[in-house]
């Protein structure tokens, strides 16, 4: 496992946070939903250098369409 440094998880808790209010899930179910499908380590904290540039609206769509290319239900 990567370490992470800390704007990689100032950025993964901020993703966190807006997708809860974004999907109207509890913090605890986004964290579970990324962690466990890997896109929280594979792509937020991978793509931090061009995600992190990106407006949260465009980020909340790009990050939820990931999670759906995946197969995971919201």
């Amino acid at each position: 496992m990567k370490s992470f440094n800390n704007k990689e998880l100032e950025f993964s808790v901020f993703i966190i946070n807006k997708l809860s209010d974004y999907l109207k899930k509890p913090v605890s179910d986004i964290y579970k939903i990324l962690k466990d499908s890997n896109i929280l380590e594979d792509y937020i904290i991978e793509c931090y250098d061009v995600l992190h540039t990106l407006g949260s609206e465009y980020l909340m769509e790009d990050i939820t369409d990931v999670i759906r290319e995946r197969g995971i239900n919201l």
